[in-house]
């Protein structure tokens, strides 16, 4: 996922650590587009057109992917790698020069849709769409670690996997797993504060990677109903969810769909957001009602 993970837990038993890179070794090899034998590059490389067996938790990621995407009016797609690519996001060399808007009708308008079939445990693409987990895989591995952590019988743990995070049971002064989320670099909001008792938190920010081309710097998001990155002037969205899956889909759903659209469907979905963007901080009214 090249990224790190981290794991505090009470009463170690001292084999915590394997059972957590375990769950993240599973994810990687069948979610990573940078592993040549993964699940989805194996996918991603076969033509389009035939049916593929996928393993149940990545028929998981992908039902709740496609979930996300048809909330979202097209604002998140887990079939949007071709696009990464093209605009260095994904496997690819950066470009020198930024995708011209041809470019990008031409991916999109041959992307084609991914069928599943959940209960086959199977897929296909009709176009040539490549997968992308990005936005969803290090919430899930999250969620997953977490999953084997309790079959194991611990209890009480927070663990974090590459900036999203899970939280069980409690401290061992008996308070809850207390997280600070940071604000972005040039943003007087003060930090989220949460805690994270059978809760996960995700974000999704933009200040961390772009592409610098033709003099001009262009965010790593991605819209893949324009091809383009986005430029609303979101900066950063961090969602609170009980699956760490979903919320790190919705944080970047939302941080496509900006401060209007994007809070409007906070509020429909109920859902728990804290949006900074060039005007300030939005802050849903689920999240309002948990911070109070």
């Amino acid at each position: 996922m090249g990224t790190r993970w981290s794991l505090r837990v009470v009463s170690p038993r001292g084999d915590e650590a394997a059972t957590v890179q375990a769950a993240l070794d599973r994810v990687v090899a069948q979610m990573s587009q940078w592993e040549p034998d993964s699940t989805l590059t194996r996918i991603n490389r076969a033509p389009p057109g035939a049916w593929r067996a996928i393993p149940p938790e990545f028929a998981q990621v992908l039902d709740a992917a496609m979930v996300v995407a048809r909330a979202s009016g097209g604002a998140f797609d887990p079939a949007m790698g071709r696009l990464t690519e093209l605009w260095g996001f994904g496997t690819a060399p950066a470009p020198g020069t930024a995708p011209r808007p041809d470019e990008t009708d031409d991916v999109r308008r041959n992307a084609g849709v991914i069928e599943f079939d959940g209960p086959g445990l199977r897929l296909r693409r009709t176009g040539s769409g490549l997968l992308d987990f990005s936005g969803i895989a290090k919430g899930f591995g999250a969620d997953l670690a977490a999953r084997s952590l309790l079959a194991q019988g611990q209890r009480h743990f927070l663990i974090e996997v590459g900036g999203e995070l899970r939280g069980h049971g409690l401290r061992p002064d008996g308070q809850p797993w207390w997280v600070d989320v940071e604000s972005p670099p040039g943003h007087a909001e003060a930090p989220l504060r949460l805690a994270l008792h059978e809760l996960s938190a995700a974000t999704s920010g933009n200040y961390r990677r772009w592409l610098d081309a033709d003099g001009q710097r262009y965010a790593h998001s991605l819209d893949p109903r324009t091809g383009r990155p986005i430029d609303n002037g979101v900066v950063s969205v961090t969602v609170l969810h009980d699956s760490c899956m979903f919320a790190d889909a919705w944080a970047t759903a939302l941080t496509v769909l900006g401060a209007t659209e994007g809070m409007a469907l906070a509020r429909a979905q109920d859902l728990a957001v804290r949006m900074i963007d060039s005007t300030g901080e939005h802050v849903s009214c689920r999240l309002r009602t948990m911070l109070d």
